[in-house]
């Protein structure tokens, strides 16, 4: 088939390499979100989609929307078979739908109809699921709601953070979306309706959703810690100032502190929540790099009886 891949992020290039490698599909051009900026200078930098695909000499169109009539005439003039999609990052109108004769087809990163939405990663690790996966679909205007080509299912660890779990998603899903390319030009493979039981919401992270709360259990702690790294980072606050969670383990053995009570030892930070400690093993403070807890709590010479959170 012809294919107009549409994708942004870096978790979108592993889909993008597997299709262009397949050796069964011209993928004829990429559509990815406009250059953004970044870094201290903010200037534009084009998409990890953008930068592969250039370097593998695929037109690049980036419409400021996807309703945009330039660039829905130049997705006419290009008559795609089919159009698939990772983490593009922008909502589709119909009237780009109706394009492509297979439509545009979704690598979603959950076992649908579960986590529906921006954030499904990081949902199922918040959540505390021992089993997350991903799924092929075919877009249509509701919200992650088209019927189901194919799936794949991944354990989740017990200390993943999300980057990990969407990084091995990525790899896997790109797989399954080859495949389901190959079994759409066959005429092999049928979309099947999602359940209608079943369904969950993964809207975007917030910052207000990666504030600990300090008077929840260790587990609950533990996964908005491993579920809102990398991105945008588990937090609290100590003297007034917010200070990043990088990494923390729940320690059982602790359940001698208040929640947010602070205990420092030689090379150990503790920390009480709503039933037994955490131990903070690396943090950000304000304005800082990463560094590991011991050295920051060294550096801020905790008093007795400080605590974390206010």
């Amino acid at each position: 088939m012809k294919l107009v891949f549409a994708g942004t992020p870096e978790v979108a290039v592993p889909a993008l390499d597997a299709l262009i490698a397949s050796g069964r599909h011209q993928v004829a051009a990429v559509v990815t979100r406009p250059d953004a900026p970044a870094g201290r200078g903010r200037r534009l930098v084009a998409s990890p989609v953008a930068e592969r695909a250039e370097e593998a000499g695929i037109e690049v169109l980036k419409p400021a929307r996807p309703r945009d009539a330039e660039f829905l005439e130049r997705l006419r003039e290009i008559g795609p078979d089919c159009c698939p999609v990772v983490a593009y990052g922008a909502l589709l109108p119909r009237v780009a739908l109706d394009v492509p004769a297979h439509g545009w087809v979704n690598l979603h990163f959950s076992l649908l109809p579960a986590w529906r939405g921006a954030a499904p990663v990081q949902h199922a690790v918040m959540a505390g699921d021992e089993i997350t996966g991903a799924s092929t679909f075919l877009i249509e205007e509701g919200l992650d709601s088209g019927p189901v080509y194919g799936t794949l299912t991944e354990t989740v660890r017990p200390t993943d953070t999300s980057g990990d779990l969407l990084t091995r998603l990525a790899l896997a899903g790109a797989g399954l979306l080859a495949a389901t390319m190959d079994g759409i030009a066959d005429g092999t493979l049928k979309a099947v309706p999602q359940p209608a039981d079943g369904v969950t919401l993964a809207p975007k992270i917030t910052v207000e959703d990666a504030h600990v709360d300090w008077a929840a259990p260790a587990l609950r702690v533990d996964r908005v810690v491993r579920g809102c790294t990398p991105a945008p980072g588990a937090w609290t606050t100590f003297r007034g100032e917010r200070l990043k969670l990088v990494q923390a383990v729940p320690v059982a053995e602790r359940a001698d502190l208040a929640p947010g009570q602070l205990a420092v030892g030689k090379n150990n930070v503790y920390v009480g929540t709503g039933s037994y400690a955490v131990e903070l093993l690396w943090v950000q403070a304000q304005g800082k790099k990463p560094m590991r807890a011991a050295d920051w709590a060294r550096g801020v010479r905790i008093g007795d009886g400080e605590r974390l959170g206010g």
